[in-house]
């Protein structure tokens, strides 16, 4: 089976092994275990959900399909989010420092003209 198939609880409750879990949805597991793995997830809301979302699919090969193609979107999403922020970030230029400097120098001068003609 796929590592991201068997890891897809990995941050959620530890009571439940990820491998069982998988078990218990491919119908491997005896009725003492099923039960057991039951009583394991009665109070995780998640779960539970995540059991009742992989026990609508009735073939393990979609399974294995969806989990594909949502790593897929995922890194694409990410690469484009990183993408976005790396054209908005202010790229090194050193004309742009160079001109902050002269406006600061020309202000700098003005006042000094300014408070040399007043006095």
């Amino acid at each position: 089976m796929k590592p991201d198939l068997i890891n897809i609880l990995s941050n959620s409750n530890k009571d439940i092994d990820n491998q069982q879990l998988m078990d218990y949805i491919s119908g491997k597991l005896s009725e003492a275990e099923k039960h057991a793995v039951e009583e394991d997830t009665v109070d995780d809301a998640f779960i539970n959900d995540a059991m009742e979302g992989l026990q609508s699919f009735k073939d393990n090969k979609k399974i294995n399909f969806f989990v594909d193609q949502i790593n897929t979107d995922l890194h694409k999403r990410l690469e484009e989010k990183k993408t976005r922020k790396n054209k908005r970030r202010i790229k090194e230029q050193p004309w742009v420092y160079m001109a902050v400097i002269i406006v600061l120098v020309l202000i700098v001068l003005a006042y000094v003209v300014l408070w040399a003609i007043k006095n």
